[in-house]
């Protein structure tokens, strides 16, 4: 399975792919919102990877490439909440939208996705802003919903209805 949009290539993991989702999930910056803290070696990538290769009917979970590189990954790690991850060289240009735009088409194409959620960190603005871009709606907040390493993080909870016809 394979999504394509203008710039971007969003297809299903490959072992292959730790070094580059290493490469993003090493990064303190990347992951400074992430549900856990930054990957320590690879092997923990590599079990990541793994994790992502095991298929189930409540996922569904890509790679993005841009211009034959791994640049992130997005996904649904349980239907119905939406997460994703891109390095840092990436913001600012408008490939999380890309991203996003077209992964939110595809899980609206089964007619059984009546809406989609997402979890953020509060102090994640560019998230928060990305989200709200694509149409999702603040539903709730909670208060120390996350313990990474020894900081307590808040949750603002976002959804998008299934788009109208």
């Amino acid at each position: 399975m394979q999504i394509r949009t203008a710039r971007l290539l969003l297809r299903r993991a490959r072992p292959d792919d730790v070094d580059a989702i290493y490469a993003i999930m090493s990064d303190p910056r990347a992951m400074r919102y992430w549900s856990s803290l930054p990957h320590e070696n690879r092997d923990v990538t590599a079990r990541f990877i793994a994790d992502m290769l095991v298929e189930a009917p409540d996922r569904d979970l890509f790679m993005v490439e841009q211009d034959g590189q791994v640049i992130g990954r997005l996904g649904v790690w349980k239907f119905p909440e939406v997460g994703f991850i891109f390095h840092p060289r990436t913001w600012g240009q408008g490939i999380g939208y890309e991203a996003m735009s077209a992964f939110t088409a595809h899980c609206f194409a089964r007619p059984q996705v009546s809406e989609l959620t997402a979890d953020v960190d509060p102090r994640n603005a560019a998230s928060i802003g990305l989200l709200t871009k694509l149409g999702f709606v603040e539903t709730g907040r909670a208060e120390r919903t996350f313990l990474i390493g020894d900081e307590w993080c808040d949750s603002i909870y976002l959804t998008l209805p299934r788009p109208t016809a």
